[in-house]
């Protein structure tokens, strides 16, 4: 694969609970500092990802959308911040968050972190998820990850973690 290229792993989820298992999954690749930006339509399920990946970090508080807060931290067997930029103006607004927000000790969420790529460090996780069918709250999901920086070593593991997710229309590349 081109070093320019990041890969891509192309994942189906069949509702909520379905993409909290896959993101309670990819949880067992996570290391402090990892920042794993997601995007995609309102109702996608970010925070269910989120959700799922914090439970399976040994967060046992009920995780929640930040979207007036902005960030939420939880403690667990590895902390977790999950910050919000939906209602953010500049990316210097996301600079004001604070240092909790991309802390070297610990696993960052943050949605809608298309929106503020510039200020995302080069090592990173980008998760994209999407409706299957917009017409259809209830449809599967489409996850679209790719890999970034040192997240490159872990393709083959994340691909591996995340089989079971690959179905007829996803792929691992």
């Amino acid at each position: 694969m081109p070093e320019d290229r990041p890969a891509r792993i192309t994942l189906r989820s069949g509702g909520p609970d379905d993409t909290r298992a896959l993101a309670a999954a990819l949880a067992s690749l996570l290391r402090p500092g990892d920042v794993v930006s997601l995007s995609g339509e309102l109702g996608a399920g970010k925070t269910c990802f989120v959700q799922g990946a914090a439970q399976a970090l040994g967060v046992t508080e009920r995780v929640t959308s930040p979207t007036f807060m902005l960030v939420k931290s939880y403690a667990g067997d590895l902390p977790v911040v999950h910050g919000d930029v939906y209602r953010l103006d500049r990316v210097r607004d996301v600079e004001d968050l604070g240092d909790e927000l991309l802390a070297a000790d610990v696993v960052t969420f943050l949605e809608w972190g298309d929106a503020v790529r510039s200020f995302l460090p080069p090592d990173r996780l980008e998760v994209e998820l999407l409706l299957d069918d917009p017409e259809d709250i209830d449809a599967d999901r489409v996850l679209h990850l790719e890999v970034h920086g040192t997240w490159a070593a872990r393709a083959a593991d994340l691909a591996t973690a995340l089989a079971p997710w690959v179905g007829p229309t996803a792929h691992a590349c």
